[in-house]
């Protein structure tokens, strides 16, 4: 029942498509959604789909679950006083703390037990969030890549919304769904390569190649996209999800250069599922490279088990690749669970 469920849900949303370019819209416009900006991009086929979610599905069976990453403890306290110091924290897979010209901004909130619609099956996190939710300082910005459920859970948003009001910078599609769970105010729309300023921060969304859905029926019918975040003297860059191409180039040309660039390294396995969506250890560093970026962080990886590869390949890997490209390791950050490091 369950395979035929998920092969129905699949061919649903390979039949809605989202139609052709848009006369006198940004090339990456539709009728009924977007596109990505590479032609050569394609979403991998029914069959591989398929078996990689028997496979997943077998795993989590019969396979103890896999060690989180690294952790330490981080109660909040000192980035609840902190004022001015621009610092880093990983509170768990895309979801970073960064704090900026006095503002506390949250990337793609994600603190419930598992990436899921619902909570009682799904990828579950492998460990407690870095910092909890009630611990944070108050959030003044949320920014928000793509709808994906371990990059925009539901519960985060609401509890966030509820508890700090703050601003929802989001691709162009969300406000809909933004208000159809109760939040209404401070949600604001980017396409890519507009900009919003908050306070002395200014937050400009950036083409990145990945994909969108939530349903089986609203496959690519929001935006997706990076962020770069930038200060009077500090900038960093958000990927959130993405496969690599060469539009990375342009954003460094046009923003750069960036004090971070923070890239996911994990999920790349199977090839066949992930190569145009999840991006490689040594693809992340080319990211780095291409937009300009002095240091690497590396993020999305040792939270949730989300695909094929052993869980703590990723940073290995990274250290591997960065040795074999000459990149100091003190340009490489691989984050603890709430570990905070200024920059």
């Amino acid at each position: 029942m369950a395979a035929a469920l998920a092969a129905a849900a699949v061919l649903a949303a390979g039949c809605v498509g989202v139609g052709g370019p848009v006369p006198g819209a940004p090339a990456h416009h539709r009728a009924r959604g977007f596109a990505n900006e590479d032609p050569a991009f394609a979403r991998p086929g029914f069959w591989d789909l398929q078996a990689f979610r028997v496979r997943r599905l077998w795993a989590s069976l019969v396979r103890r679950p896999p060690a989180a990453a690294p952790r330490v403890a981080n109660d909040g306290a000192a980035l609840r006083s902190n004022r001015s110091a621009p610092t880093l924290t990983w509170i768990g897979h895309a979801t970073m703390l960064v704090q900026l010209e006095g503002l506390n901004v949250l990337t793609d909130p994600q603190f419930s037990e598992r990436a899921s619609p619902v909570q009682f099956a799904g990828p579950r996190r492998l460990g407690p969030p870095g910092v909890a939710l009630v611990d944070l300082p108050p959030i003044h910005a949320v920014i928000i890549s793509h709808d994906h459920y371990d990059h925009l859970d539901r519960a985060s948003v609401q509890r966030l919304a509820a508890r700090d009001h703050p601003r929802f910078f989001v691709p162009l599609g969300f406000k809909a769904w933004f208000r159809s769970i109760g939040v209404a105010e401070g949600v604001e729309e980017l396409d890519w390569w507009e900009s919003r300023r908050l306070g002395g921060v200014t937050f400009t969304a950036t083409p990145v190649q990945h994909w969108s859905a939530r349903t089986p029926f609203d496959a690519n019918r929001r935006l997706w996209m990076g962020w770069a975040v930038m200060g009077r003297e500090r900038r960093l860059f958000f990927a959130g999800d993405t496969g690599y191409y060469d539009g990375f180039r342009r954003i460094g040309e046009r923003l750069g250069p960036f004090d971070l660039a923070l890239v996911s390294i994990g999920a790349y396995e199977p090839a066949a599922i992930m190569a145009h969506t999840h991006t490689t250890p040594e693809e992340s560093l080319r990211i780095a490279a291409d937009v300009a970026a002095r240091t690497l962080v590396a993020m999305h990886w040792g939270t949730f088990d989300l695909a094929e590869e052993p869980i703590d390949e990723p940073p290995r890997r990274l250290l591997q690749a960065a040795r074999a490209r000459a990149v100091p390791e003190a340009r490489v950050w691989i984050l603890a669970h709430g570990e905070t490091r200024a920059w």
